[in-house]
């Protein structure tokens, strides 16, 4: 049998039993067992003897990763039922069994043929057997054993990241936790040293140091910056075998960042700055940017900037840029070169986020001066009033002078001023202003009534730069006089009962007055002094601005008067006192027992007292009967086919008629008869109108013939007026064409027909004098020597 330094091989011994068997007695083993059973016969006297013999199992125990260059012996199978004469044969079975473990059949030697790996499998369980070759029966009942792979260093340590990102607040203290590593070996804890690891750090000392057993980082050095150094990589080693030398090892990089605190306050770059502005920048201007240092990031970094002091504290402001940081001053109030020409600022930067741990470090603070000098420019006017208010009474005459605006050139120079109205705020132009000194007056009345305010503007202009001008509103209130009377507030239908008795009310009235007074309205009313005792009716006053209108006798007859009418005087009581007659038509009706009115009208008095419902009835078919004649009448003449309003040229009217063709001038005579206009006594023949209705026929004024050696013009021009003076002339415009020509052409007639009635021939030299329109003409008329040559 061949051994190894580090293979504990198990041998295995065969025990002996002798069991004396009988025939109720049976035996159990647990472990397999080589039994033999031996004994005498009968016939030779003897008692029967079993004599019993096996082999011991436990484990075998294999190096893993073998690299010799034979393969690895692992152990040797043996019963007692081998004689060595070839006749058992050995059969494995079970994990790897003729893949990794190999037994020779003959001598039941059992070999690894290749290189275990124990951190793949550690344990395999197997299975023995003896099987005879004559008889294919197993010898011995099949046996089970085990084969461990012992573990060796062969795998180093390996960290659970190949890299490590971990950040730890600045100025930290030493001994601060950073961050912890785990590394794991794949060995076997429980045999040996191989998976016992260890930690130290390679590269990053001396800020940092691990502890060896947990691989926890923790910081080495007191204060460190963010500001000198932000980043640090931390090489960590994980060693097995405890650390010892010829142990595996395995590292990682721990990147490490430092985060920010706020230790470190704002700082001005510079003590002091110089700014400008002109005095025209209006409030909000931003006139500069200024900005404190701070080495820190972050909320660390924001800075809220203010003016602590400075004589101009209240004319300007600084507002904090929260994306750059800076301080951005501004204007707060209007600036006056005349008035001052440098301010003086301290500005003072605060961190908004002071970390308590660093106070002690100093104040967060810094302040820095900043002088800010106020350039001249030419300014518009500035008038004294932001604007102005101005009463006047309605009725002020035109031309007063009702209020003045002052305004003055703010600038050194103290130009001239010329004031004038914007035009736009009164188109009216009611109002008008002195240029020289700003006195508004009037130019045209006033009244309150109908435009109680007035909304202008008044511009001021530099006389030397007209570019520079200023505007302002002024209101001017028109004040109310009692220039207006009352009057009835509405228009009064006031009836008076026939039984009407004495004292019997019959109307309230009441009065309106466009005029507004402070105290309110206060009217009176009264009748006229030519009616103060008024023999049918009163008025009484009820002190409230309304007036009561009284009987002052019983009953009143239609019959006698139907209408009386009483003229009242209404008064106010401003000054001056206006007043006005109010004439209230009352009128006499019938009414019943309760005063309610039936009829007022005088017609109705012919009527009988009473009509039966019979006579009611007999009046409605009467109206019912006309209505349906009168429809009936309607649709015959509709279907009536309509005359043609023109039925012969003799109709004397004129009239347009509308061709779709081109006339043919003064030679068309078809469109309308011109023989009526050179006949003009046949316009006296009565001829009947065509285009009125039958039934309706207009009488014809006669007048007197007026034809005698009368011109046309005057014919026409005189039945034009006398057409407008006829009320009776038909409610309808004509139009009507003359073939009129006119006098007075100083051309006179060009017509060639008459000169045949002329002695002698015509001298047309003249026709070249008029001009080049009339060229072809005298070439034609002018060519008189060559036609006779």
């Amino acid at each position: 049998m061949r051994t190894h330094s580090f293979l504990m091989v198990l041998l295995w011994s065969s025990v002996f039993y002798v069991i004396h068997m009988t025939p109720s007695q049976k035996r159990t083993n647990k472990h397999s067992h080589s039994e033999k059973i031996t004994g005498l016969s009968e016939n030779d006297g003897k008692t029967l003897h079993r004599t019993k013999r096996g082999w011991m199992w436990n484990q075998f125990f294999l190096l893993e990763e073998y690299t010799g260059p034979d393969t690895q012996y692992v152990g040797k199978l043996h019963t007692d039922q081998d004689k060595g004469d070839g006749n058992l044969k050995y059969i494995l079975t079970g994990d790897g069994a003729g893949s990794l473990f190999i037994i020779d059949e003959n001598t039941g030697d059992i070999h690894a043929a290749k290189k275990l790996d124990r951190e793949e499998k550690s344990l395999y369980v197997l299975r023995a057997k003896a099987i005879d070759r004559k008889t294919g029966r197993q010898v011995e009942p099949e046996s089970e054993f085990i084969i461990k792979i012992h573990d060796i260093n062969d795998n180093e340590p390996k960290f659970t990241k190949d890299m490590y990102t971990a950040s730890i607040p600045e100025m930290s203290g030493v001994g601060t936790s950073v961050i912890q590593v785990t590394a794991t070996d794949a060995d076997d804890a429980n045999y040996g040293n191989s998976a016992k690891v260890v930690y130290s750090i390679l590269q990053g000392q001396p800020y940092f140091s691990v502890d060896p057993e947990t691989g926890i980082i923790k910081t080495a050095l007191p204060d460190m910056s963010r500001e000198n150094r932000e980043q640090y990589q931390v090489v960590i080693q994980a060693k097995d075998m405890g650390g010892q030398m010829g142990g595996l090892s395995g590292t990682t990089t721990v990147n490490i960042t430092l985060t920010d605190v706020n230790d470190n306050p704002p700082r001005f770059p510079q003590s002091s700055y110089q700014f400008s502005s002109p005095e025209s920048a209006p409030p909000g201007t931003p006139l500069g940017r200024i900005k404190a240092n701070d080495p820190d990031v972050g909320e660390n970094a924001e800075i809220e900037y203010s003016i602590s002091n400075g004589d101009g504290s209240d004319m300007f402001d600084i507002i904090t840029d929260k994306d750059t940081q800076e301080g951005i001053i501004t204007v707060k109030k209007r600036l006056d070169f005349e008035n001052k020409v440098l301010y003086t600022l301290r500005v003072e930067a605060t961190n908004t986020h002071p970390d308590p741990r660093f106070l002690q470090l100093g104040p967060f603070k810094d302040t820095a001066l900043v002088k800010i000098s106020v350039e001249d420019i030419d300014e518009p006017p500035v008038f004294s009033r932001p604007w102005y208010l101005i009463e006047v009474d309605e009725d002020t005459k035109e031309g007063s002078i009702i209020g003045q605006v002052v305004a003055q050139d703010p600038d050194v120079a103290k130009n001239a001023i010329k004031y004038s109205v914007d035009r736009h705020t009164d188109l009216d132009r009611i109002f008008n202003i002195y240029s020289g000194n700003g006195s508004l007056f009037i130019s045209k009345p006033l009244d309150r009534e109908e435009t109680p305010w007035h909304n202008i503007t008044v511009i001021a202009t530099e006389i030397n730069n007209p570019k520079q001008s200023s505007q302002i509103p002024v209101f001017i209130r028109i004040l109310d006089i009692n220039d207006h009377a009352p009057e009835f507030a509405n228009y009064y239908e006031t009836f008076v009962c026939e039984n009407a008795k004495a004292g019997q009310l019959i109307q309230t009235v009441s009065a309106i007055d466009k005029d507004q007074p402070p105290r309110g309205h206060k009217f009176f009313f009264e009748l006229v002094p030519e009616f103060a005792v008024h023999p049918n009716f009163s008025v009484v006053d009820n002190k409230d601005n309304t007036a009561g209108i009284m009987t002052r006798r019983n009953g009143y007859s239609r019959s006698k008067t139907s209408t009386y009418l009483l003229p009242i005087i209404i008064f106010d009581n401003d000054y001056p006192i206006q007043s006005s007659t109010g004439t209230l038509t009352i009128r006499v009706c019938a009414c019943d027992s309760r005063g309610n009115m039936q009829s007022c009208s005088a017609e109705a008095l012919l009527l009988p007292a009473g009509l039966s419902t019979g006579a009611l009835v007999a009046i409605l078919l009467c109206i019912i009967i006309l209505l349906v004649l009168v429809v009936l009448f309607t649709a015959l003449k509709r279907q009536r086919k309509k005359e043609p309003l023109i039925i012969s040229k003799d109709d004397v009217r004129d009239n347009i008629v509308t061709y779709n063709d081109e006339g043919g001038g003064e030679e068309d005579t078809q469109a309308f008869d011109i023989g009526t206009l050179r006949n003009p006594e046949a316009r006296e023949e009565s001829k009947m109108r065509r285009d009125v209705i039958p039934e309706t026929i207009f009488q014809i004024r006669r007048t007197a013939p007026l034809w005698e050696n009368i011109d046309v013009q005057d014919f026409i021009h005189r039945r034009l007026k006398e057409n407008d003076l006829d009320p009776a002339a038909p409610p309808y415009d004509s139009l009507a064409t003359y073939a009129y020509e006119g006098n007075d052409s100083i051309a006179n007639s060009l017509s060639s027909l008459e000169s045949l009635t002329t002695e002698g021939n015509q001298d047309y030299d003249y026709l070249s004098d008029w001009g080049p329109r009339f060229k072809k003409l005298a070439d034609m008329y002018g060519g008189e020597d060559s036609d006779r040559d």
